[in-house]
């Protein structure tokens, strides 16, 4: 069901990546109240779901470098937001917790988050809402897969054209 390049509609990778944008301005706009930027809300956020990681399981999942982490976990640690605690499997390494501070922040952000989903959300019936959701976990899958694998996914098949060629048809 591949659809021929039409240059004026916008791609799904536009639209995910323009949804996604718009729902951090949303996000970021409700939680402006609670003191916390959108780098220091992405960090509880992960380490509500995946509290102990390290600094660069962390880096590598907010995709920004360990140097640029590493200045976030030291404001949120001076703010004490978070702890950082030597690993017991590699001294040098340390692994990253929240503190009981943390914690009540974490149900106000999931309020918040829950207000922007419904935003993002209205007007779609439950079964579409559904639907969303299980294309959105196949794409990711199907990415993920493709990046671990990079062997059975190498790039474009031959025969298909270049946006160049698209464009000049």
């Amino acid at each position: 069901m591949n659809k021929p390049f039409d240059p004026t509609e916008p791609s799904i990778g536009f639209l995910l990546y323009d949804t996604a944008r718009l729902m951090r301005r949303d996000f970021d706009r409700r939680a402006k109240a609670l003191g916390l930027t959108r780098a220091q809300w992405s960090v509880l956020a992960h380490l509500s779901r995946n509290e102990g990681s390290n600094q660069a399981a962390i880096a590598d999942v907010l995709d920004v470098e360990p140097i640029t982490l590493v200045r976030l976990l030291d404001r949120l640690e001076e703010a004490d937001w978070i702890e950082r605690r030597i690993d017991p499997k590699d001294r040098r390494a340390r692994l990253i917790y929240l503190t009981a501070k943390a914690r009540p922040i974490l149900a106000e952000m999931q309020i918040l988050g829950a207000e922007t989903r419904d935003l993002m959300l209205a007007g779609l019936a439950d079964s579409e809402r559904e639907a969303l959701y299980r294309n959105l976990i196949q794409m990711r899958a199907n990415l993920a897969n493709a990046l671990k694998n990079p062997e059975q996914n190498p790039g474009p098949a031959a025969a298909a054209p270049t946006i160049r060629e698209a464009t000049n048809a």
